[in-house]
């Protein structure tokens, strides 16, 4: 899972995408974003063209955007875009959305962020909105404060039912949690220890139920970032002075090979089903081959 707007380039997502395929990993993520919340503006490549790229020029790996704020996307015109991307791909496209959050970008391009009970009832509708227009075979109608839809069809229809799955993302157990339960097809906890992540998931079970949905309608994944390293020497080069015991307690997997193996696994335990490694050094492709190579060979 990239940060696209730290830096990412059509270079740099073209190898992403070349060792992605090549080293066996199952999906290549990344953000949507302008800018980073501090600090300099960087290379931000624009979600929508890297995304049609990828789903024409791979083969075989899952994709999509973790998440797609709809502060500043159009329900109405992500799920268009979204339902052309699935069949373009076969229908490896996974469609993320979110609330949005980072007020940099907002405040600096002229979108409304909005206060954050408005932010979330934008959120809402327009999750209603996606699924309605993404699963109904005949035109929809909705009326709501932020979005309004009448005799609504797009065509031609997404290829497969069901597609592309809507993925909701946060930890919130308030508003995030919630609308996973009644909207989405995957849940992305993000920076979850293993126990804190069992802990949402079980949160998940009731709420998917009190939805009228069963448990396993909701599939569970986990957002976190992986540092790896073939040695103990490589591994405390890469941490530059961080400590790892605070990077471990916010949901940081790290160590050599054999340790992220074992953590893995106990995330696996807690009910996650995938991990998007968050891989903040764009140029780190050596790590990228050790992680294929000496861990996921251990993964089921």
């Amino acid at each position: 899972m990239l940060e696209g707007q730290d830096g990412l380039t059509w270079d740099r997502w073209r190898r992403f995408a070349a060792a992605a395929e090549d080293l066996g990993y199952a999906g290549l993520f990344r953000s949507d974003h302008f800018t980073n919340p501090t600090g300099p503006h960087t290379d931000a490549l624009d979600l929508w063209a890297s995304l049609t790229w990828l789903g024409s020029n791979t083969s075989r790996i899952e994709f999509g955007q973790m998440v797609s704020p709809v502060s500043f996307r159009d329900p109405v015109i992500t799920a268009w875009t979204a339902a052309a991307i699935s069949d373009l791909s076969g229908g490896r496209f996974r469609l993320g959305l979110g609330a949005g959050w980072q007020e940099r970008e907002h405040t600096s391009l002229g979108f409304d962020l909005l206060g954050l009970d408005d932010r979330f009832a934008r959120f809402e509708e327009a999750l209603e909105v996606t699924r309605l227009l993404l699963r109904s075979n005949e035109p929809v109608a909705f009326s709501g404060r932020f979005y309004t839809l009448a005799d609504a069809l797009l065509l031609p229809r997404p290829a497969q039912a069901g597609q592309p799955p809507i993925v909701i993302g946060g930890n919130g157990p308030k508003r995030t949690l919630p609308l996973a339960a009644r909207y989405a097809d995957e849940w992305n906890s993000v920076y979850a220890t293993a126990d804190r992540f069992a802990e949402l998931t079980g949160q998940l079970d009731g709420l998917v139920r009190a939805a009228g949905r069963q448990p396993g309608d909701v599939k569970r994944t986990l957002m976190t970032r992986i540092i790896i390293g073939k040695d103990d020497v490589a591994v405390t080069a890469k941490l530059d002075g961080k400590d790892p015991a605070e990077l471990r307690d916010r949901g940081v997997l790290l160590g050599t090979p054999a340790a992220i193996v074992e953590q893995l696994a106990a995330v696996a335990a807690a009910g996650a089903s995938r991990v998007q490694a968050q891989w903040l050094d764009m140029d780190d492709f050596d790590g990228l081959e050790l992680l294929a190579v000496q861990v996921m060979p251990h993964l089921s």
